[in-house]
This record gives C-alpha cells, sequence and structure tokens, in this order.
C-alpha cells in the first residue's frame, strides 16, 4: 500500500527528473497570490523553471483583477493575505466561474479552517512551510486532472453525475456546483458503491500516487459532500466511515448507466 507519510528528503532524485516530463508541451498559466515577498518570488522563480507561465501579485484584489482579464490553469492562493483573505478570493473566483485549479497555502493546519477552504471551492491545500518537491508535485497533480475521464451518467439518489460534462444536477435540473476535487472524489465513490474504499486507495485516485496529503483531508471532503448533496438520515444513500479503512458509499437504488 502507498506511503503517504512525509519521509523523504527535499533532495532531487531519478523520479523527480521523470516527473518533469509531466510538463505539458504548452506551459499551463499559474497564478500566484502571495504577499510575503520572498516566497511569492522564490515560488514564482521554481515554477518558472519547471516551464510553466507565471504571474504574481501581493493582494487579494490584485489577484482576482489578474483572473479577471486572462484564463489561469491553476491559482495558488495564500490565505492570509492582507485585505481580501484568500478564502473570499477564491469564493470570488469560484462566483465568476474559473474553473481553474485551487491550490490554498496556510500556516494554520486546524480542520475547521480546512473545511473552510474547500467549502470556498478550493481543490488541495498545502500547510507552511512546505518542501519545494511537495509543492511541485502537488501542482503537477493539480494540472493533471485536467486530462478528459470516462464518460456516462450515474445515479445518487434524485442526483445526476454526469462524468462526461462534470456536472453534478439535482432532480430539478439545477447544478450543484463542486469542485474538481469534489467531483473527483464523488464520481470515484459512486462509480464503486457498496466496496469499502482505503483511504490510501481514495488519495491515489483522486490527489495522486505522487502527493504527500493528509489521511483527514479525505474527511473533510466527504463532509463537504454530503453538504452540497443534502444529505440526512432520509437520504437513500450513506457515506458510510469504515473503521480502519475509509469509506463505503452505500446507495439504495442502483446506478444506472444508459
Amino acid at each position: 500500500m502507498p506511503n503517504h507519510t512525509p519521509d523523504a528528503p527535499d533532495t532531487p532524485d531519478t523520479n523527480d527528473a521523470n516527473d518533469a516530463n509531466d510538463t505539458p508541451d504548452t506551459p499551463a498559466d499559474i497564478l500566484i497570490v502571495e504577499d510575503d515577498e520572498n516566497l511569492r518570488i522564490g515560488l514564482m522563480d521554481n515554477l518558472t523553471d519547471e516551464g510553466y507561465r507565471v504571474h504574481a501579485v501581493a493582494t487579494g484584489e490584485e489577484g482576482l483583477a489578474a483572473v479577471g482579464e486572462r484564463r489561469f490553469e491553476l491559482l495558488i492562493l495564500d490565505i492570509m493575505l492582507p485585505g481580501m483573505d484568500g478564502y473570499t478570493l477564491c469564493e470570488k473566483v469560484r462566483a465568476a466561474g474559473t474553473d481553474a485549479a485551487v491550490l490554498m497555502l496556510t500556516a494554520r493546519s486546524l480542520e475547521d479552517d480546512l473545511l473552510r477552504g474547500f467549502e470556498a471551492g478550493a481543490d488541495d491545500y498545502l500547510a507552511k512551510p512546505y518542501r519545494l518537491r511537495e509543492m511541485l508535485a502537488r501542482v503537477r497533480a493539480l494540472l493533471r486532472r485536467k486530462t478528459v475521464r470516462p464518460g456516462g451518467n450515474l445515479t445518487l439518489g434524485e442526483f445526476t453525475v454526469d462524468l462526461t460534462a462534470r456536472r453534478v444536477t439535482d432532480g430539478d435540473g439545477k447544478e450543484i456546483s463542486m469542485t474538481r476535487t469534489e467531483f473527483d472524489l464523488l464520481s470515484l465513490l459512486v462509480r464503486r458503491h457498496s466496496t469499502a474504499l482505503h483511504r490510501d486507495v481514495i488519495l491515489d485516485e483522486v490527489w495522486g500516487k505522487d502527493l504527500v496529503v493528509d489521511p483527514r483531508t479525505v474527511d473533510n471532503f466527504v463532509s463537504s459532500l454530503k453538504k452540497k448533496l443534502r444529505w440526512s438520515r432520509t437520504s437513500p444513500f450513506r457515506f458510510a466511515a469504515v473503521r480502519g479503512v475509509g469509506y463505503r458509499l452505500e446507495i439504495d437504488e442502483v446506478p444506472e448507466t444508459p
């Protein structure tokens, strides 16, 4: 089973060289919003060295303006920004319709803070201080998720999960807003419903095998899904926590694939 505990030294190795080949031929556009000048410049230089096109600003207001002027594939947002904080910025860019992946940088690791970031629309988070190696791995994984996934529709009670359009609608046809990571997790659980999925399997499938992710992240995203899908004890589906393993999605109605 893969090990998701950070124990490797922050030094280059053969795998890092291979991972660098994951950078697309057409460089991705990345926006960094970080008020610490040293961190901002250092991260911008490192990502530029990896072949990405990088734009960096110091405030949430500047970040919001940048998103309105050009399209980015990835936004790296510090939470503790002066003025408009990272949570608010993430909410605003999601409300504006951006589909860019969002990676939040935080010096805080309380569960409530992490959940707030996911509810604002973040796809992943990274706690400060972070290793450059881990940062680059998360950037590659988030950008890699833009690849096309298998099509088809799945049902979850009143909800329809459209794997081709990557959207979830309720019984009235209203779309349920979800981040890329939330959708990836939901589609995995629905496709493999009634199966107890180990946390390591979930982390590998949704976040990628080359990432070091706190297993509690899965709990936070499941909580977010339950809230967005208006789960209650009378719902025809349940996100069952399997002690010592992970999660099993139990559905009273069998999913249909047209």
